[in-house]
């Protein structure tokens, strides 16, 4: 394989970042008929990968009015690094309840509040938002009530755009076309707490991001993305609920040389292969 540019990512969701996007050297499809192509087919898919992952933090921003990015760098009082065991296990049982098919009744504590970040993370990035009724579940499930009702607003716009959803190859009802899987799953790889008070708790997670069209002809093939979002989270109806979240680029490791999988693989994997519930 071999690394392809790096670009600037700029649009009215995402804001601006950088992604690299890396391509086979071998002949071949890529996920199912995407084909190397010239400098601009490669910005064209970054801008789209970028608008996705970043739609639901710029939405975030957009209500608040805009904020700095660089609050995200928020650190525990006195600039405290988080623990080397921070989030290794810990013996302490799951949360074997579920709210709107995401899991619920997290401890009231910094590792629950991590637990619940990390869920809420995996929902929010879910082919379910791409769904208007399961989108509003999601919603209502993981935000505090007093600002579930501006965020879905603001995402049943975002999610019906016409426009939006043919850039990324769905069609208006949020499906993939036919013989096609469309896939978008975070996988969280760490959390910590930035900040603590009496009810309220900030989270970072840091994650990677699978998302595309695996499949026969498909133009925007499966691609890995990393971020760190951070929610703020306020213990509200004996759970964490958020009450806001900003996203950044990264950190991002660098890539290996390996080869691309097929379409039949990548569907494949995606639908054999299921998510977790993170508690520890």
């Amino acid at each position: 394989m071999s690394s392809g540019d790096e670009h600037e990512t700029s649009g009215g969701y995402g804001g601006t970042g950088q992604t690299r996007t890396r391509y086979p050297q071998t002949a071949g499809d890529v996920y199912g008929g995407a084909r190397r192509g010239g400098r601009s087919s490669s910005r064209s898919l970054v801008t789209v990968v970028g608008v996705v992952v970043l739609l639901i933090a710029a939405i975030a921003f957009a209500n608040r009015g805009g904020n700095d990015s660089s609050s995200n760098d928020t650190t525990a009082s006195g600039g405290s690094k988080p623990d080397a065991s921070s989030t290794t296990a810990s013996g302490t049982k799951p949360v074997e309840t579920k709210a709107g098919g995401i899991p619920s009744g997290f401890a009231q504590n910094g590792q629950g509040a991590q637990s619940a970040a990390a869920n809420y993370s995996i929902a929010l990035g879910s082919t379910d938002m791409f769904n208007t009724a399961k989108r509003h579940e999601i919603v209502n499930t993981v935000f505090a009530s007093d600002v579930a009702a501006s965020r879905q607003q603001a995402l049943d716009t975002a999610y019906s755009s016409a426009s939006f959803l043919s850039n990324i190859g769905l069609s208006k009802d949020g499906t993939a076309p036919a013989g096609q899987t469309f896939i978008s799953r975070v996988v969280p790889v760490g959390t910590k707490v930035t900040a603590s008070s009496t009810g309220t708790t900030t989270v970072a997670v840091w994650y990677t991001s699978l998302f595309g069209l695996s499949g026969g002809n498909s133009t925007n093939p499966v691609s890995e993305s990393w971020y760190t979002t951070t929610y703020e989270l306020k213990w509200l109806d004996n759970d964490w609920k958020v009450t806001d979240f900003q996203q950044k680029d990264g950190p991002v490791p660098v890539g290996r040389d390996q080869r691309a999988s097929t379409a039949d693989d990548m569907t494949k994997a995606v639908e054999e292969f299921g998510g977790f519930t993170y508690a520890r």
